[in-house]
Parts: structure tokens; sequence; C-alpha cells
């Protein structure tokens, strides 16, 4: 291929370019030996929201947490979480994983964390039309938030990159922070509204869940659906957040990309 087409060694169009040779490497090596393919990006998020409600309405009464149809409440939530958490799960070994390629290639190494965003992205793209089915079937009204969904899938990359750009760097300095980081996404997922909403939380508890950035995208993902759930301190603060933590990663990464080569 020639660099005309691919563009200048560190030009835009030249990061791009590999950026989605890498993405795509990565979804065709996950999906490769596997038989269902495409379904298991859907699959575990969906075996979850059939989990949850089963316990929240047919073994407890759940009262007035959520929105009905439960079940779309639950998989709004439930979709972009695996993103984030398959993501920041994969941050912990992004540098680790291809350490040859990581000290040998001229790209910039940011791009070992964007590609996890990317390839994870596309899998959550490709999950929303189950999403749409499952509303269909339901009987949910679609509305006018739908036209926000790109809005929160734009401060959902946003937030994850900042993210990569901190935790990948961080768990080669110190390994003990990839096991630290999956017990703080399995404490995040019950802090995040998921298989609740932020006005189903009482006093100071929806006060401190406005704080999780996760909160205010997750209701611009429902809101479409819900548009009772519309929370604009919660919208505001998670995109204020995630663009204040897209900064802070980019300037951690800065200052310690020299030591992570070093440590790799």
């Amino acid at each position: 291929m020639t660099t005309a087409a691919v563009g200048a060694p560190g030009s835009a169009r030249r990061y791009l370019h590999s950026l989605w040779l890498l993405s795509s490497r990565d979804l065709r090596v996950r999906y490769a030996t596997s038989a269902l393919g495409y379904l298991w990006s859907v699959l575990d998020p969906l075996v979850m929201s059939v989990i949850y409600w089963f316990v929240f309405t047919q073994v407890f009464q759940r009262g007035d947490i959520g929105a009905q149809p439960y079940i779309v409440f639950l998989i709004c939530g439930l979709l972009p979480w695996v993103w984030f958490n398959s993501a920041v799960t994969d941050f912990t070994r992004a540098f680790s994983k291809d350490a040859r390629l990581v000290r040998s290639t001229a790209i910039p190494r940011s791009i070992w964390v964007n590609r996890i965003v990317l390839s994870k992205g596309v899998e959550f793209l490709f999950s929303l039309p189950v999403l749409a089915a499952f509303a269909v079937f339901a009987g949910a009204t679609a509305g006018w938030g739908l036209l926000l969904l790109p809005v929160a899938v734009l401060l959902q990359v946003v937030l994850l990159v900042g993210l990569g750009l901190l935790v990948a760097p961080l768990c080669v300095l110190w390994g003990d922070l990839e096991r630290t980081t999956r017990l703080i996404l399995r404490a995040l997922f019950y802090a995040t509204p998921i298989v609740y909403g932020v006005a189903d939380l009482p006093g100071v508890f929806r006060d401190l869940a406005v704080l999780n950035p996760l909160a205010g995208i997750f209701t611009l993902y429902r809101i479409g659906l819900f548009p009772q759930e519309w929370d604009a301190p919660a919208v505001t603060v998670g995109a204020a957040m995630s663009v204040g933590i897209l900064l802070v990663g980019i300037l951690v990464f800065r200052r310690l990309e020299s030591a992570v080569l070093k440590e790799l």
C-alpha cells in the first residue's frame, strides 16, 4: 500500500489508518474461533438483563425502581456498561500484551489505548439493533431523546480514552493496579445507575450518584425510551467530568510515557 493511500508518517491520516487496522485485528482475533461470533457481543448483557429482570420482578418486588418496560430499562444500562467494563479491563494490559510492538512502533503510543476503545465501541454499536428489537417487542415508545444517543456515545468515548491514558501506563509501572482496577469495576457496577435510575436513590445518595460520570452518560442513553429519566445535573456533571478526565489522562500519559517504555 502506498504512502499516499495511508498518509505520511506522523500524519493524522496514518494514525487513523493504523488505528483501524489494529482495531479490526482485535475484532477478527476475538471472533476467529467462535461459532457464535457477533452474538457473543450481546449475549453477556442480555443474560445479565434477564437475570436481573427475573430477580427484581419475579422473585422480589422492585417497587418504583427503574421504569417500564423494565427489561428494556436494564438493557439500556447494561449494553454501555459492558463496553465500559470490557474496555477498562483491557486497558490494564494494553501495553504489556503487545510490548514488543509498543517499543518498536513509531506510531504514537496512545493508539494502544484508542484501539481498545474503538474495537469495544464497534461491538457496542452492533448490539444496538438488539436493544431496538427488545424495545419494539416490549412496547417501549421512542421519543426525541434518541437524538442525544450520539452525544452519549461521544461522551463515553471521551471518558474511556481519558481513563485508558491513565490506567494503561499506571498498570505497567505498578502491577497490583490490574487487580485493583477489577475490584473497583465490581464496586462501580452497583454505584452506577444500571438496575436503577438516579431519581430512584434517596437523599444524599442521589447527590453522590451525580458525581459518577457514567450516571449522566447512561441518562442520555435512556431518555430516548424513558424521557422521565432526564436529569440535567447528572448530564452536566458527567460531561464536565468526562472532559476533565480526558485532559488529566493526556497530561499523565505524556509524563509517564518514557517510564513505561523503559519498564517494557
